[in-house]
């Protein structure tokens, strides 16, 4: 998620109280104080189709972005209350300070009588971290089928096993720097290819296909970072699913926002699926701590309550959910099969009881949002490095088998 996505959003959201209707091609209004915020939709529009804007056209958007700056409690240089030159606040007079930590336990530390808003605790819910034994059996026989694949999608000795990731502008950041970390780690199955589909500004909204052409641009692009890879759709068999929503609070408080989250999981895992036949397996996680955050894009609680709507789409699926069928014994298959990835999230500096994982000031970048450059990036991409290598439910077909022992004579 960018700031320059959240800014846009952040104009869209401002134009639905100016009411007036505008067209991209229509001439800007005249000069005026007032600012057309929907004409301002229209040309950030534009923009994003890689459009051309005119002078006057760029010098009406920034005109339109400084006011909602305004107006949202960003006060340009030389026009502070005191009359100093220089920066304005940073943040919005409603967004809460800063925190080291929220006072949250870790979902993964929750039991099965703890409860967070009604929800109990563990990834696959009752305190469990571990899913029950039908679904780890259901799990262990469609990670069975992963194998190396050519470009038509047939079992090859030279072929590939794909894995992509599928986000926003964290997870790109995250999964870009695992791609480095895992390519050049031994432990890592030649045949298995990395491709980083995740994408900047592109929430779980911007994926989801329902009511929105603009998904099907988005889905283009990972297209293309696969042709690119010299890999086909029909060797995707493995995808890492990080999302989120922008403005979380527009959408309500917990389990409103959480459960919309949920229904575009839903339609991306669905869609995923049949945009690549041999999917196999979708690892989902929820969002890294973000009491750090300085704006409204996802701050906390909302990105600790991320983590629900996986659980919500994984137990679904345990549950017999239609929308999430994986068995062709069960019907039309909708969905790959889905398992928690790694849960990222820690309270802060308050560190994990079993990796000791914390989260200070320099893991975040200058929003609070977003993974730092250096080691907020790097520690991610570690832990999703530790799970693909060493997790019982991905290992099986990301990493190297060690070669078996020889076996010793026996002693005559």
């Amino acid at each position: 998620m960018s700031a320059r996505s959240a800014t846009a959003v952040g104009v869209v959201l401002a134009m639905l109280s100016a009411g007036a209707i505008a067209r991209a091609d229509d001439p800007p209004p005249a000069a005026s104080p007032v600012i057309d915020f929907n004409y301002a939709r229209q040309l950030i529009q534009k923009e994003r189709r890689g459009e051309s804007l005119t002078p006057q056209e760029r010098d009406y958007l920034a005109r339109a972005r400084e006011e909602y700056r305004r107006r949202n409690g960003r006060v340009p240089p030389t026009t502070q209350p005191d009359g100093r030159r220089g920066p304005g606040p940073t943040t919005r007079p409603d967004t809460p300070a800063p925190r080291a930590s929220m006072g949250f336990k870790p979902l993964t530390e929750m039991t099965a009588d703890d409860r967070y808003k009604g929800e109990d605790g563990g990834l696959y819910g009752g305190g469990r971290n571990s899913p029950a034994d039908a679904h780890a059996t259901a799990a262990a026989a469609a990670i069975g089928n992963i194998t190396p694949l050519d470009a038509e999608g047939k079992p090859a000795a030279d072929g590939k096993i794909v894995l992509i990731s599928i986000g926003m502008s964290n997870t790109t950041q995250e999964f870009s720097r695992f791609k480095q970390l895992a390519d050049a780690d031994p432990a890592k199955r030649p045949e298995v290819v990395i491709v980083d589909g995740a994408q900047g500004g592109m929430d779980a909204a911007s994926w989801d296909p329902t009511g929105n052409a603009g998904a099907e641009r988005v889905w283009g692009v990972l297209a293309d970072r696969l042709k690119r890879a010299g890999v086909t759709p029909q060797q995707v068999q493995a995808v890492w699913i990080k999302q989120a929503l922008k403005q979380p609070a527009g959408l309500g408080a917990f389990p409103a926002h959480a459960r919309t989250l949920r229904d575009h999981l839903v339609a991306i895992l669905q869609l995923a699926r049949q945009k690549y036949p041999n999917l196999r397996v979708a690892y989902l996680s929820s969002r890294i701590y973000a009491g750090y955050a300085t704006g409204g894009l996802n701050p906390e609680p909302y990105a600790y309550e991320s983590a629900f709507s996986v659980r919500w789409v994984i137990l679904d699926q345990c549950r017999g959910d239609k929308a999430l069928n994986c068995d062709p014994a069960a019907g039309e298959v909708k969905a790959p099969l889905v398992l928690w990835g790694p849960y990222l999230w820690s309270d802060g500096t308050t560190p994990r009881k079993a990796d000791g994982l914390t989260y200070v000031r320099a893991d975040l970048a200058g929003d609070g949002t977003h993974p730092s450059a250096e080691s907020g990036r790097t520690k991610v991409a570690r832990q999703l490095l530790s799970f693909f290598t060493a997790d019982p439910l991905a290992k099986s077909w990301f990493a190297r088998q060690a070669a078996p022992v020889p076996r010793l004579p026996d002693s005559p």
